[in-house]
């Protein structure tokens, strides 16, 4: 059973959330008798910040959100926080972060403390001392108290490098980490209870799992006039929103907004990329490096293949961000003249082709949901697309979602179809075809599925052969 979890955001806008397991995880560490330190990260807007809220409303700890503001002010915020919490009132800042840290140690002596530092990037990028400093207090005093120190951020890489990496003063000491993701599909479809299946796959396609993006469409429009009005507006908060992140997080945006188009559009390897964008390719190559870092694009290889094969893809991982860059970044003076209205519709005429690969990549979250239940044939040890040469029939193949056990000789093979007609025989034996490129998976098994349903023909065939056909509906069950 999933559990959902209704809180109210900082902004006081209802927020549905399934993170049960996140606050699982900060619940048993708060209970802990022990130092404990948690780093906390994930991309912006996913929730970090909302879940601990959720968790510090029904705990005792000091909660302080770093601000964009230079070092003296952050500490004098933060000598306010920690006074009034300990004193009931604020006397006057600390010399030094130094002292506010060792402040911590005196008011704590027996007695559990617990201390958040939200988007703690903010504070290390002006102050970089303040890892080593915490580090100090750290070493020698905290490790044998019962302090949780709880570390945050939405910058990803310097959460990584910076805080976690084996370069960090903090290295060594972090007990628990927990990257916080977007939404899958299943949990997201919750954000629109009112929508039917086919509607939360389109919103889930279009928007992602980011929370703060599924609120800005609401289930009581329909798909198009929530473009219209949640993106395509101007003042919209989605209108603008991966060129603003793309300013706040990167130097050079407009290579990188340039490389995210060219993607969206479908030049996936450094090569067409450069040559969409007129720039070298090794220059494309260390900016996919750096998108890959903060989790916008992702490099794909055929599923069973080495990481190493050339013929490695890049996808944008983000839905919305793959919507925005395909439909609004290179169409905005066109969408403009149209109007939003005319623009969303335009925009739905074509939404088909664009929900294809995310439709596979839907019923791959599928599976793997299914794996955790135990509720496939097998375990998969890979499973994703497939592309390549097939040497039966010497042709160029593609299988949308394959996935294979640890020795390879099992394997489940999908067909997903996003489309009003009904999966018919030249289909089914598509796939047929398509498995005779794994001559050494003897346990085959086949997966459909399909929008529009299945032709009878089809339905028989499946049950002779024990295929598994699926509809929309059995992916939310």
């Amino acid at each position: 059973m999933r559990v959902v979890l209704m809180i109210k955001s900082i902004q006081g806008v209802p927020t549905m959330i399934g993170r049960t397991s996140e606050l699982n995880q900060l619940e048993k560490m708060y209970e802990s008798d022990r130092f404990e330190f948690l780093v906390m990260y994930g991309r912006r807007r996913v929730g970090k910040t909302t879940i601990l809220q959720d968790f510090a409303s029904r705990n005792d700890l000091i909660f302080f959100p770093c601000q964009e503001k230079n070092d003296a002010l952050n500490l004098l915020d933060f000598s306010k926080t920690l006074q009034r919490y300990f004193d009931g009132s604020f006397i006057a800042p600390f010399l030094s972060w130094g002292d506010a840290f060792s402040y911590i140690t005196r008011k704590s002596a027996g007695r559990k403390t617990a201390l958040v530092i939200d988007e703690f990037p903010f504070l290390a990028e002006t102050n970089p001392t303040i890892k080593s400093i915490l580090q100090h207090e750290i070493d020698h005093h905290w490790s044998s108290m019962p302090v949780f120190l709880i570390l945050c951020g939405s910058s990803v890489s310097f959460m990584i490098r910076d805080v976690m990496g084996e370069k960090s003063p903090l290295f060594g000491r972090v007990t628990q980490t927990r990257e916080v993701l977007p939404f899958n599909y299943l949990d997201s479809a919750d954000f629109f209870p009112n929508y039917n299946n086919d509607e939360k796959i389109m919103a889930y396609s279009i928007l992602g799992g980011v929370p703060r993006y599924l609120n800005a469409f609401t289930d009581t429009k329909c798909i198009e006039d929530n473009i219209a009005q949640g993106i395509l507006r101007n003042g919209a908060f989605l209108n603008d929103e991966p060129e603003i992140l793309l300013r706040t997080e990167l130097r050079e945006p407009a290579v990188y907004n340039s490389i995210l188009e060219a993607i969206s559009v479908g030049c996936n390897t450094p090569t067409r990329i450069a040559d969409r964008i007129h720039e070298d390719r090794t220059k494309v190559g260390k900016y996919l490096l750096t998108l890959q870092s903060i989790h916008l694009v992702e490099r794909l290889v055929p599923c069973g293949e080495s990481v190493r094969t050339r013929k490695a893809i890049y996808k944008i991982s983000d839905n919305f961000y793959s919507f925005w860059y395909r439909y609004v970044f290179a169409n905005k003076s066109y969408n403009e003249m149209l109007g939003v209205k005319d623009a969303a519709r335009e925009i739905m005429e074509d939404l088909s082709n664009y929900l294809g690969p995310v439709f596979e990549d839907i019923c791959k979250q599928y599976l793997m949901l299914k794996t955790m239940k135990r509720e496939l044939p097998f375990v998969p040890y890979s499973i994703g697309k497939w592309w390549g040469n097939n040497p039966a029939t010497k042709k160029q193949d593609d299988i949308d979602v394959l996935a294979l056990n640890k020795k390879g000789d099992a394997g489940i093979f999908c067909e997903c179809k996003w489309r009003n007609k009904a999966v018919s025989m030249d289909d089914y034996d598509k796939l047929i075809s398509s498995m005779q490129a794994f001559p050494a998976v003897r346990e085959k098994h086949m997966y459909f599925f399909s929008k529009g349903g299945y032709t009878e023909p089809v339905k028989a065939r499946a049950k002779r052969d024990g295929s598994v056909l699926l509809s929309i509906d059995d992916l939310f069950i």
